[in-house]
């Protein structure tokens, strides 16, 4: 990690497909300077929502233009419920009846359904073409931003379709968080505090000791932990880019989140939170299975709590929650496999060879607290 003129750089390093991250505050304006330096296409084509178009749209268009690229905007409706191939292939024929060719890119400016769509988009259009990734939302510039994962969801799961195709560059400015509507900041506080859980106590006791002020959007306390989450996820991706061994343990809490999602209804839960309540699952599952104390649950749980995140499970049946696990892209040969904490810091993966036995008791224990 680097200092570029207040900005704080970090390194991606997957060899040719490297890509920087440029993490600070009121950096925006200097989005075309940084697409200058990794020869980022002429042509842009932005793609954005219906929210974020009016807030940051013409702003970044202005910051291109300066640095002479030739940019438009592709707005599409705002919701994780447009995360799907209807909205994709809105944004093909966008680029085709505007000429978009082979020598052109895209910027995916927002949250993570912004970002996933334009990235598959970018990923399959033409074979693929060049894109960058302006986060405007927490948990995009955490997460979702970062490593490559680009999807959109189907009616039996989410993200079952998509590839994996890393940005060129990933401009994050934590000024724009300003902006984000107060349940959608706390969302993103979820995967800052899966970071620590999995990968880092003292960045986890850090938060402990910080939250209030990352509750006021402080701007140090944000880029801290900005930059810490996103060179914990670089420093993974680095080692296992497609997910077929370490990498897999960015999915902590993320199994039962999708699960939640999906007996939920996509959108009426946020993904954030549906992690911070998969986050708490996992380890009281964890605790369960012997791989961490009843202190360590309650540490994620107060923690999370006092970020503001949910931490019961919505009063679904625990047979529903199993048959969604068992749609779950991590299964394999019938055993669902699932990222558990041993303690606070460090993490394992484990299959469940039994989930009916093993989940569903913690599954009606979580349910029980909420009709307390």
């Amino acid at each position: 990690m680097s200092n570029d003129n207040g900005v704080k750089l970090i390194e991606v390093g997957l060899g040719e497909r490297s890509y920087p991250i440029w993490i600070g505050s009121g950096v925006l304006p200097r989005l075309g300077e940084a697409l200058k330096r990794v020869s980022f296409p002429r042509r842009i084509a932005v793609v954005t929502n219906e929210t974020v178009a009016p807030l940051y749209g013409e702003q970044v268009l202005s910051a291109l233009r300066q640095s002479s690229f030739a940019a438009e905007l592709i707005v599409l409706p705002d919701g994780e419920e447009h995360k799907n191939l209807e909205s994709l292939n809105f944004i093909f024929d966008e680029l085709i009846t505007r000429g978009f060719d082979r020598g052109t890119g895209l910027i995916a400016l927002g949250g993570g359904v912004i970002g996933d769509l334009a990235g598959f988009a970018a990923a399959t259009y033409l074979r693929g073409i060049p894109f960058a990734q302006v986060p405007t939302t927490l948990l995009a510039q955490v997460d979702s931003s970062v490593g490559g994962k680009t999807a959109v969801n189907h009616r039996f799961g989410k993200n079952l379709v998509g590839a994996f195709y890393q940005p060129r560059h990933v401009h994050i400015d934590v000024d724009t968080l300003a902006t984000l509507p107060a349940r959608e900041f706390r969302a993103g506080c979820a995967e800052i505090v899966k970071y620590g859980v999995i990968r880092d106590a003292d960045f986890f006791s850090w938060l402990e000791n910080n939250a209030p002020q990352i509750g006021e959007h402080d701007p140090v306390c944000l880029i801290h932990a900005v930059r810490i989450s996103c060179q914990i996820k670089a420093d993974i991706v680095e080692i296992d880019e497609k997910e077929g061994g370490l990498r897999a343990i960015l999915n902590y809490g993320h199994t039962l989140a999708h699960a939640v999602e999906l007996l939920s209804g996509y959108g009426k839960v946020r993904h954030g939170e549906a992690v911070a309540i998969g986050m708490v699952a996992a380890a009281a599952i964890s605790a369960r299975l012997g791989h961490c104390g009843a202190a360590d649950v309650e540490r994620i749980r107060r923690l999370l709590s006092t970020l503001g995140l949910p931490v019961c499970l919505p009063d679904f049946a625990a047979s529903d929650y199993l048959t969604a696990l068992s749609r779950d892209k991590k299964v394999q040969e019938g055993r669902l496999r699932m990222i558990f904490n041993r303690g606070i810091g460090d993490c394992l993966i484990e299959d469940v060879v039994d989930p009916e036995g093993t989940i569903a008791p913690v599954f009606d224990s979580l349910r029980h607290e909420v009709d307390q």
